[in-house]
């Protein structure tokens, strides 16, 4: 396995170290080799090679079977500089969904108890934005009182994203697939993505399928959102949908997300930069630390490779326990461990 080590900026310098440390664990027990590759991008790819997106790293990713991002500090980047952007990597590697998990815990506040919901976003097409469009602008502005923009809808992007939703369902207890959309108001957008989780859901009659409107299943996510299993829908939705479901369950530091292409993934977890808290090792590595544990995962399933999928059993487990025992667990989980702390916590009971 090639897997990447691209740290970010801000707390990324310190919470990606620790999901890096416990996947090298989990890889040892397993007897997983790894290629481990650091590539620069964001404020120090700017810095050694004058952009956020370095050509060496570019270059790098094709090669590699996924790679841990750390965030993006995008929003103290100077303006209108073409070399200060938030690196294009979702759409320069056809990373076509988001695959973003909301689980709660006993040992941690949350609204509600008993969630464990998988969201599946779209990333390439719905209401285009600088990530999916490769020439021209998604939206513009013909005279001062009027704004017309775009919102894209295709066959191929709808079906893969609903593939991976149901393989996903497949692999969980419940095997339950919930297509969230407007088709009533939405006849011809949201009337194609359904028409495709349909077809899709015909190759699995092993999996639950439904459909909710976007707007009911928000209510019902924040009444009951213990009934949803693996929920998939278009990029706007799930980006809103996603945002629900970890305020359900204790925020953005419980956010793990994986983006995902045909054969390639990128761990990146739901979070900002937070530069406020950067440097003072008191930042939340669980994200982080899921996400790569989800890297493994994807690894193992779309290479057919037992180790990668016993290395992120092992994982899973390590954070289970770390989490419900609830002794080494950052401040904004009710605890009082550092960064560091509580991802030697996690690796430790990974060699365990």
């Amino acid at each position: 396995m090639k897997i990447g080590i691209l740290l970010g900026d801000d707390i990324g310098l310190e919470v990606v170290p620790e999901a890096v440390k416990v996947m090298k664990a989990a890889a040892s027990r397993a007897g997983l080799a790894i290629d481990w590759q650091p590539l620069p991008i964001g404020k120090a790819g700017h810095e050694m090679e004058g952009n956020t997106l370095p050509p060496t790293t570019e270059a790098a990713l094709w090669k590699l079977d996924g790679w841990i991002m750390g965030p993006i500090g995008h929003a103290a980047y100077p303006r209108n500089d073409a070399t200060w952007v938030m690196p294009p990597v979702r759409k320069k590697y056809e990373l076509f969904a988001a695959i973003r998990p909301s689980r709660s815990y006993p040992s941690v506040k949350s609204i509600h108890k008993d969630v464990d919901i998988v969201f599946l976003r779209e990333l390439s097409e719905g209401m285009l934005y600088s990530e999916t469009v490769v020439a021209g602008a998604p939206e513009f502005r013909p005279n001062d009182e009027i704004t017309v923009a775009m919102r894209v809808i295709t066959r191929k992007g709808s079906n893969r994203v609903a593939r991976e939703a149901f393989e996903i369902a497949r692999t969980r207890p419940r095997k339950k697939v919930t297509a969230a959309h407007k088709e009533p108001v939405y006849r011809l957008a949201c009337g194609m993505f359904a028409e495709e989780c349909r077809k899709v859901a015909r190759d699995y009659p092993d999996v639950t399928f439904e459909e909710a409107m976007i707007d009911t299943i928000s209510m019902k996510l924040v009444m009951a959102p213990q009934q949803y299993d693996v929920v998939v829908t278009s990029n706007q939705f799930g980006d809103i949908l996603t945002d629900i479901g970890a305020g359900l369950v204790g925020g953005l530091g419980l956010a793990p997300g994986l983006c995902v292409g045909e054969k390639q993934a990128m761990a990146q977890a739901t979070h900002g930069s937070a530069p406020d808290i950067a440097g003072r090792n008191v930042g939340n590595p669980y994200a982080m630390i899921a996400s790569a544990q989800m890297l493994m995962a994807f690894l193992g399933r779309k290479h057919n490779e037992p180790k990668a999928t016993a290395a992120a059993g092992y994982m899973q487990t390590a954070i289970d326990k770390v989490v419900t025992q609830a002794k080494h667990l950052t401040k904004d989980m009710g605890g009082k461990a550092s960064t560091q702390e509580m991802g030697d916590a996690i690796a430790a009971v990974v060699l365990q």
